[in-house]
């Protein structure tokens, strides 16, 4: 007599009738990856594609009879300011100047401090050690307050802007970059192309660099949000991009004057940018 061998089941339920635990275990990230990803993608988008319409007036050039304008007036979307520039204009403009910024900021890090933490993890020795001394005196320093010194010496301009946050990125990047480079030439095919006569540069571009850059691009997006951070609080303080250039920094400085009249000087650029941009980063670092 044959013996019938029972379904395999699952909590209960046959196999083929169980649920996908995979598929709605990745639910949840997948929402907290896609949801942030496309506020941030609307906003970038918005940034640069809305000042390209004719009717939307310049960042600079409104007129003090139209001043302090409250929000939905005709004309003004979300109002003007004391000089009556409008600021939808001022805010596209403003978020155009801080992702350019942390666009520029993360490679010019990238590029350097990879390059710095390659160089230091392969060769070891006297090197290692001499650039992971220098790179801890910056890092001693809490991030805000070395932009806030390197800005106050370089003085407020959109390049120095760029080198002042460089400068506080490339210790970051250059240690993530020395620990893979650690890692990756203890293997065997880094022997391997030392036996087949491969010069140390060939090595580290061909082989090392390679694997160091996912964990360094991961980094990176968090980075990305912390720069655009402190971008704005350079600004605020009048250490970053110099008026009439507007930005969310210096947008929120010049409204605080204003905030018991007309507080949405100071909300409207304020709750923009910042929080989308780390809630992208680090639902990307998780899923």
């Amino acid at each position: 007599m044959a013996v019938r061998t029972p379904e395999p089941t699952v909590a209960g339920l046959p196999a083929a009738a169980a649920p996908s635990r995979t598929r709605s275990a990745r639910f949840p990230a997948d929402l907290d990856l896609w949801v942030p990803g496309v506020l941030f993608g609307l906003i970038a988008l918005a940034c640069f594609l809305l000042p390209m319409i004719p009717s939307l007036p310049g960042p600079n050039d409104g007129s003090l009879s139209e001043a302090l304008q409250p929000l939905f007036s005709p004309g003004h979307v979300l109002g003007t300011d004391p000089l009556g520039n409008d600021i939808l204009s001022r805010l596209l403009h403003g978020g155009q100047t801080s992702l350019i910024v942390g666009f520029c900021t993360n490679v010019a890090g990238i590029v350097i401090g990879g390059f710095i933490g390659i160089l230091a993890g392969f060769k070891g020795g006297l090197i290692d050690a001499t650039i992971m001394r220098v790179l801890d005196v910056f890092m001693a320093f809490p991030a805000l307050v070395l932009a806030i010194v390197v800005a106050t010496y370089l003085g407020p301009s959109l390049p120095n802007l760029v080198g002042t946050l460089t400068i506080v990125t490339v210790p970051m990047y250059a240690r993530i970059a020395r620990a893979t480079t650690l890692k990756q030439r203890e293997h065997v095919y880094i022997s391997a192309a030392r036996v087949a006569g491969q010069r140390d540069l060939a090595i580290l571009f061909r082989h090392i660099a390679p694997n160091a850059a996912a964990p360094v691009l991961t980094a990176s997006l968090l980075a990305f949000g912390v720069v655009i951070v402190v971008e704005a609080t350079l600004s605020f303080l009048g250490l970053g991009i110099p008026p009439p250039d507007p930005t969310w920094g210096n947008m929120i400085a010049r409204g605080q004057s204003n905030l018991s009249t007309d507080p949405a000087l100071v909300l409207i650029p304020r709750s923009c940018p910042q929080s989308h941009i780390r809630r992208v980063a680090r639902s990307i670092m998780a899923w």
